[in-house]
C-alpha cells in the first residue's frame, strides 16, 4: 500500500481518509435515499433547494451542499427545459386597460389575481389550452379550465371556477392580465365588472409585467409533466388536475416562506418575496 501511494503521490492517511469520505456518502446516500424518492414521486422535477427544505422538515439531517453534491453524482439534479408558443393576440380594436398593478406591494391573499393562457401538447388533437388564474400573493391556482381553444368562453370558465372559490369577499380584488383578446373581450370584462373586480393589464408586452403568472406556467410545466407531449386530451385533464392539486397542496415556494399555497392563502402574515425585476 505504502508503494501504491508513494507512486501516486499520496500518503497513507491521506488515501485511508479519500476510503473513509467515500463510505460515509455511501451511507449518507443509502439513508437519504428513500425520502429522496418518496418526495419525487409527489414532486418529479422538484428543485433541490426546495428539496432539501422537505427533508429537513422530515427530520432528515443533510446540508444544502451536500445534498446536491449527492444529488448530482447520483445523476438526479433536474435540469431546466425551455420551449415557447406565443398564446397572446394583442392586435386588436377591443379596449385594452392600464397597469394598475406594477406598484402594488403584496401584503395579502385576494389582493390581486393574475391570469394567464399556456399550451400542452398532445398527440390526437394538437396544442390545447391552459386558461389559469393565480393568486399573485399565495401562488394558489385558484382557476383554471383546459380545452382545445382559445375563446373568451373558455377563459371566462376558468374565472367562473375561482370567483366560486373566492374566500375573501370583503376585500378589493384586481385581475391582471395580458390584453389578449380573451381578457378584453365584453364577456370577460362585463363579468369582472359584475363582481367589483378591478381590470389592469400589461402595457408593454414585457413578460415581467405579469411575473407571477409566467412563472406558475413555468413551474407547472418544468416540475409537473405538462412540457412532456401527452397521448390526448383526456389524458393531458387528468394530468393538469392531478399537477394543480400537488403544487396547490405540497410544493412549497421560496417567495412564500416555504410555505405551500394553500398554506400561504390562509394567512396574510408573512411579507412575500417579490420576484426579481430587470
Amino acid at each position: 500500500m505504502s508503494r501504491c501511494c508513494a507512486l501516486f503521490g499520496l500518503s497513507k492517511q491521506a488515501y485511508y481518509k479519500q476510503v473513509k469520505c467515500k463510505n460515509e456518502n455511501e451511507a449518507a446516500w443509502r439513508q437519504l435515499k428513500p425520502f429522496v424518492l418518496n418526495l419525487r414521486r409527489k414532486l418529479p422535477r422538484l428543485g433541490t433547494r426546495k428539496l432539501h427544505y422537505l427533508l429537513k422538515e422530515q427530520g432528515v439531517a443533510i446540508g444544502r451542499d451536500g445534498l446536491f453534491e449527492l444529488l448530482r453524482k447520483e445523476n438526479m439534479l433536474v435540469p431546466t427545459r425551455r420551449k415557447y408558443v406565443r398564446t397572446t393576440n394583442s392586435s386588436h380594436w377591443m379596449r385594452k386597460y392600464p397597469n394598475l398593478v406594477k406598484d402594488i406591494e403584496l401584503n395579502r391573499p385576494e389582493q390581486i389575481w393574475v391570469a394567464d393562457i399556456t399550451y400542452l401538447d398532445t398527440k390526437a388533437e394538437g396544442n390545447v389550452y391552459l386558461h389559469l388564474i393565480t393568486d399573485a400573493y399565495s401562488k394558489q391556482i385558484v382557476g383554471y379550465e383546459l380545452c382545445d381553444n382559445m375563446t373568451a368562453e373558455s377563459t371566462h370558465k376558468a374565472l367562473k371556477m375561482a370567483l366560486n372559490e373566492r374566500q375573501y369577499k370583503d376585500q378589493a380584488l384586481i385581475h391582471h392580465s395580458d390584453r389578449g383578446l380573451q381578457y378584453c373581450s365584453k364577456l370577460y370584462t362585463e363579468c369582472l365588472m359584475a363582481n367589483h373586480i378591478a381590470i389592469s393589464m400589461t402595457e408593454n408586452g414585457d413578460p415581467y409585467e405579469n411575473a407571477v403568472a409566467e412563472r406558475v406556467n413555468g413551474i407547472l410545466k418544468d416540475e409537473f409533466g405538462l412540457a412532456d407531449q401527452l397521448n390526448d386530451i383526456k389524458e393531458a385533464m387528468k394530468q393538469v388536475e392531478q399537477s394543480i392539486f400537488t403544487y396547490n397542496h405540497y410544493r412549497p415556494h421560496l417567495s412564500c416562506s416555504m410555505l405551500t399555497p394553500i398554506q400561504m392563502h390562509k394567512q396574510k402574515k408573512i411579507k412575500v418575496k417579490l420576484y426579481h425585476q430587470k
